[in-house]
Order: C-alpha cells, then structure tokens, then sequence
C-alpha cells in the first residue's frame, strides 16, 4: 500500500512541477505592469489628451497644501482645455467678484513635448476669457505628474498629482 502511495505522489509532483516553473515571480509581475503603465501614459501624451488630477498643491514661496481627492482637474486636449484649480497667492489683477480659483476655457497653443530618460515635459499656452496661462507638465513614466502655471495677473503656483485618460461620456437616451 504505501509503495503505491509513494509512486502516486511521485507522479502527481512531476505532473505539477512543469506548471511550478512556468509562474511568474512578483518581480516579474510587477515590471509587467510599470510597462504597460508606462505604455499607457506614452500614449496619453502622443494623443495630447489626457486629465491632470490636482491632490496638492504649493504656491510661490509657500507651504504644500493638500486638496480634497478629485475634485481639482486640468483636462487637456487639442480641441479646448479646461481648468478647474484652485489659487492660493498673490493675484495682481483679478475680475471683482470672482471666486479666486484657476477657471479657464481656451484652445492650448505652442505646444511641446520633449521625452527625458524617465519622464516628459510638455509645455502650451492657453488663452482664456481675462488671462493668457503658461502650463508646464512634468510627466512620469508610472502616471504621476507635476503642473506648473504661470498667468499674467498671478503668482506662479504648482500642483502635484496624476494623469488618466479621459473619462468616455455616455449619451443617454
């Protein structure tokens, strides 16, 4: 009885032992996922359509703040652009009665992109209602990101957060 039991068990360890060494360790699993992370933030950037999502932000000469989870949002692309950060610093010349933040529309004009070895950098205007805004992108390879803005009527001020694609909006019916 037990010769038999040794012989099965024998058999089902060489049964298994080819599906054991095909596995993938999490290491490789891991670099899988930073590649095709990688991929996808590549292909955001080629399209130059994509959504920045604002968590903090540091104005000139002052603190980190952080905000509030998806509610700020810059989304880029070429048809318009469209802003929603808020502004913490100095405002030279700002329209009486507005609520302070970054709000602007505008079609992005000059844009550039130049690759680094591990991020990209991509810089446009874009003209909106009552001021012309500098963006400056600090991209990296596994989504996260940097955001510079530069306006006429206020301080520069910067954002950290990250890019996604865009969400698809469903008509409804």
């Amino acid at each position: 009885m037990s010769a038999k039991l040794s012989i099965l068990l024998v058999l089902f360890w060489f049964l298994n032992f080819p599906a054991l060494g095909q596995e993938k360790s999490k290491k490789e699993l891991k670099a899988e996922q930073q590649q095709q992370k990688q991929k996808e933030i590549e292909a955001l950037i080629d399209s130059k359509n994509f959504v920045f999502e604002a968590q903090k932000a540091t104005p000139l000469g002052g603190r980190l703040l952080h905000l509030d989870y998806n509610t700020y949002f810059l989304k880029f692309s070429l048809e318009k652009t469209t802003c929603d950060l808020p502004f913490f610093g100095r405002a030279y010349n700002v329209a009486y009665g507005g609520d302070g933040g970054i709000k602007f529309e505008g079609v992005p004009e000059n844009i550039k992109v130049e690759k680094k070895k591990k991020s990209y950098i991509l810089k446009a205007s874009v003209r909106g209602k009552d001021d012309v805004y500098d963006l400056l992108f600090t991209i990296f390879s596994d989504g996260g990101a940097s955001l510079s803005v530069n306006s006429n009527n206020r301080a520069p001020i910067s954002y950290d957060g990250e890019i996604e694609a865009p969400k698809t909006e469903e008509v409804k019916k």
